[in-house]
């Protein structure tokens, strides 16, 4: 298989990190992001050029700007994976704090968005790219005490399925349900419960193969990893 270029946002940690270390074993270039300075100097250590790792927040549009510019110099994108997420600590809706709200609305909405704003014309020009924006089984249904969440992955499935009308043919643009697995994000709403399933590097050994087979055929379908 001709290698790809990969962008991944999220990379510090959980599936961002897991994603990252399997497509690199499997002979794709990743250039990826997170908030996390020392993740990402980890990151630089263990994979040097053609790879990259850089210091962003997805919710500043700025930074994301001058992030795409920097990748899009080495050349095109063929899969563009928004996966950076936060969740609220479990609540009913009226107890969650406005920040905490805002700042998920921020990342987990405004973050793809402004990716995808950055991103996406270079891929239109070409004809060519695969974007998959991560959503969640919560995107597709509800929770209590996680509507904040739900509401933004909800958010994600409406805006990817629109987009994907958008696209010249050629494209492919999917909500993705990553299924449940064994990260930090799960243990704080499920705490111990969250060790019963899967490890992130475990499910990227299924997730990362099923990536790199999307194509225009898939375009516009709610999409979740294969068990």
């Amino acid at each position: 298989m001709e290698s790809k270029r990969i962008v991944i946002t999220g990379v510090s940690r959980g599936l961002g990190r897991a994603m990252t270390a399997r497509f690199i074993a499997g002979g794709q270039t990743v250039s990826g992001c997170a908030r996390n300075s020392e993740a990402i100097s980890d990151l630089r250590s263990r994979w040097s050029e053609p790879h990259s790792f850089d210091l962003v927040d997805v919710a500043n549009d700025d930074q994301v700007r001058r992030w795409a510019e920097k990748v899009l110099a080495g050349g095109p994108v063929d899969l563009l994976v928004n996966n950076a997420a936060l969740i609220n600590r479990s609540a009913v809706l009226w107890e969650v704090p406005v920040e905490e709200f805002d700042r998920l609305v921020d990342v987990n909405i405004k973050g793809v968005a402004n990716v995808i704003r950055h991103f996406v014309p270079a891929m239109v020009a070409r004809r060519r790219g695969v974007i998959v924006n991560f959503s969640s089984g919560w995107g597709r249904s509800v929770s209590p005490e996680e509507a904040p969440y739900c509401a933004t992955k909800w958010a994600i499935e409406g805006l990817t399925l629109a987009m994907s009308h958008e696209l010249p043919r050629g494209m492919t643009a999917v909500p993705l349900n990553p299924g449940v697995i064994d990260t930090d994000m799960l243990r704080t709403c499920w705490s111990g419960d969250a060790s019963s399933y899967p490890s992130p590097e475990a499910w990227a050994e299924r997730a990362v193969p099923f990536l790199l087979q999307l194509d225009p055929k898939d375009n516009g379908k709610q999409l979740s990893v294969p068990d």
